[in-house]
């Protein structure tokens, strides 16, 4: 469950943990969080406590003379929660998911604790003449609210497989970087006895290549032919590879394929290669190759961070304007990635041919900010959520991939990313450079002209 928590509302908890462990308790209480809460200064929950003009001292004095009495004179090693307490973190779930949120709040853990008229905060907040009731309505307000800001007027990509992305996956069957890999794994179908291709044959053909530059990283994970395959001798079904529908690929084959696809347009290359799409097994959480891995211990984050490290040595453009977007979403206080950021992330990237004909067009990252934050305003500040990219965006990533290849380039580019984003004349992008006074004409013109004297 704490993997759901933002970083505001894991630091209460771990500082309710903190001070029962310091007060010789043997069990943290709601008192305890609530005075977590306190310490937190910065978060909303707080701010509603002092806008009710309630001491915050008065309230910590009181939640201290509540426990006195449940202090213990044993020292003991670990320090679990109270039912009370396990109470409002079931409840601070189950608030966010009615909330459709990604991530559990501090809000989610305040309103948790105020819910029931009868919890321990309640009576303690009451008593000291916090309105609970009219706190309620606000926190459920501001969910609202916040529900409603995090929606993009370019809209996300609905979770399902589609004609178009079975298309996707067929096309880099024969990509050079990938083909081999590919063959391989369909030869080593009949072998098995099976039909349609999993996630097993695939990682196990890229283990093949024992010196290539994914295989050497997976080795250090303890991951190579040999114990792939005796882990694979284990594995008596293939239930874990079925979640939907039968095709060509097993679904999480697919829904693997799909992931390293995206991955390798967000780490700015035109390519799927092996390594994205072990990190798309590492995405996807599901599948035979995956349980692999889990099987062998090897830590998910650990794995990814290792695989992704060169890549960044290399700074590639696109994934620079990409982080430079999410830059921006943070800074806009949203969880989703436009055209409109992107085309943020290529002005400030600033050295690309992206950037350079925006700059002869006289746009500068000033006044396209302007322009962004007109058309899309803030977000919840609170929020605290993963960013992800719309619709819009995706598609746009994908166009370029597509011309990055159609000139045999093995990156996108920026000039790529700006070319992609005049061939989506409704974006929310081309908006911005409309209200700037350039037009797509220009665009063109000023990308094949830097691309001439290069």
């Amino acid at each position: 469950m704490f993997e759901k928590f933002t970083e505001k509302a894991l630091q209460i908890v771990t500082g309710a943990q903190k001070l029962a462990e310091e007060n010789n308790f043997i069990e943290i209480y709601p008192e305890h969080i609530l005075i977590a809460f306190i310490a937190q200064k910065s978060c909303f929950s707080t701010k509603l406590l002092s806008m009710s003009k309630i001491s915050l001292d008065k309230v910590v004095e009181q939640a201290v003379a509540n426990i006195e009495n449940k202090k213990s004179t044993k020292k003991v090693d670990i320090i679990g929660f109270s039912e009370p307490a396990k109470l409002i973190l079931k409840n601070s779930f189950d608030l966010a998911k009615q909330a459709k949120s990604g991530s559990i709040t501090t809000e989610h853990l305040f309103l948790s604790m105020i819910k029931d008229i009868n919890s321990p905060v309640s009576q303690l907040l009451g008593n000291l003449d916090f309105d609970t009731e009219k706190a309620k309505t606000v926190l459920g307000r501001l969910f609202e609210k916040r529900t409603k800001k995090n929606e993009h007027p370019e809209g996300i990509l609905p979770k399902r497989y589609e004609s178009e992305e079975y298309s996707k996956v067929l096309s880099i069957i024969e990509e050079p970087d990938s083909k081999s890999i590919f063959d391989h794994a369909v030869a080593k179908l009949t072998a098995s006895n099976y039909e349609i291709l999993g996630t097993e044959q695939i990682v196990q053909s890229i283990l093949e290549d024992s010196n290539s530059d994914i295989s050497k990283i997976l080795a250090e994970y303890g991951i190579n032919l040999d114990s792939y395959g005796e882990k694979l001798k284990e594995m008596t079904s293939r239930t874990a590879e079925y979640e939907e529908k039968q095709i060509i690929f097993t679904p999480n084959a697919f829904k693997t394929i799909l992931l390293a696809i995206e991955t390798a347009k967000e780490l700015g290359e035109a390519t799927v290669k092996p390594e994205h799409i072990i990190l798309g097994v590492i995405k996807a959480k599901s599948g035979i190759a995956y349980n692999i891995f889990k099987g062998l211990k090897v830590n998910d984050d650990d794995l990814a961070h290792r695989i992704i490290k060169p890549i960044e040595k290399q700074m590639p453009e696109t994934l620079t304007i990409l982080r430079l977007a999410k830059n921006e979403a943070r800074r806009l206080g949203r969880n989703i990635v436009g055209s409109e950021l992107i085309l943020l992330g290529i002005i400030a990237e600033s050295v690309g041919i992206g950037a350079t004909v925006l700059s002869k067009l006289g746009i500068n990252i000033k006044d396209a900010r302007n322009e962004v934050e007109k058309l899309i305003g803030y977000g919840d500040k609170y929020s605290d959520t993963e960013i992800i990219f719309s619709k819009r965006a995706k598609l746009i990533l994908e166009r370029a991939a597509k011309k990055a290849k159609k000139h045999n380039l093995k990156m996108i580019s920026s000039a790529n990313l700006l070319w992609a984003i005049t061939k989506e004349p409704t974006s929310l992008a081309m908006r911005v450079l409309e209200n700037l006074g350039a037009d797509t004409v220009e665009i063109t013109q000023g990308i094949l002209k830097e691309l001439h004297e290069c």
